[in-house]
């Protein structure tokens, strides 16, 4: 599924979705909910640096929820280490809960993800992944929430 990604005047991206069982709420209202810093990365199109995630090195067996709106997005099971410094996985729960969007940012062309149910940006997916499906979800952990499995 893919979305129109839009500029505004913060230079953070906004997209404007196709289909109608979204989540939408206002800025001000994301930034009351989150923290300061899921808001940045989430909301703003930002990046956590390599390696700070809470999520980097994490082993624990569980479900990771998009931090927004606690869609599931990942299974650990599909998690490896990538040495990026960001949680990798190979694919998420179910591709349909993935957005993906042609970033041009940074004088690059990649390949961004967001959650599909309420826009949050999550990291970009990349073709240099393990099999089975070659890919590389690279996802910020401030976007993300473990729930452990029971």
């Amino acid at each position: 599924m893919r979305g129109t990604l839009t500029g505004n005047q913060k230079g953070a991206h906004v997209v404007h979705w196709a289909m109608g069982d979204k989540l939408k709420k206002t800025d001000a209202e994301w930034r009351a909910e989150l923290d300061p810093t899921t808001f940045a990365v989430t909301r703003e199109c930002g990046t956590e640096r390599a390696f700070t995630g809470k999520y980097w090195a994490t082993k624990t067996p569980g479900t990771y929820l998009c931090a927004c709106c606690g869609e599931d997005l990942f299974a650990s099971d599909t998690k490896f280490d990538s040495g990026s410094g960001w949680p990798s996985f190979f694919a998420p729960t179910d591709k349909a809960k993935i957005e993906e969007l042609v970033d041009a940012s940074h004088g690059m062309r990649r390949t961004e993800i967001r959650c599909g149910r309420c826009g949050a940006h999550l990291g970009h997916v990349f073709d240099d992944g393990p099999g089975p499906t070659g890919l590389r979800y690279c996802v910020n952990s401030a976007s993300l929430k473990l729930q452990p499995k029971e």
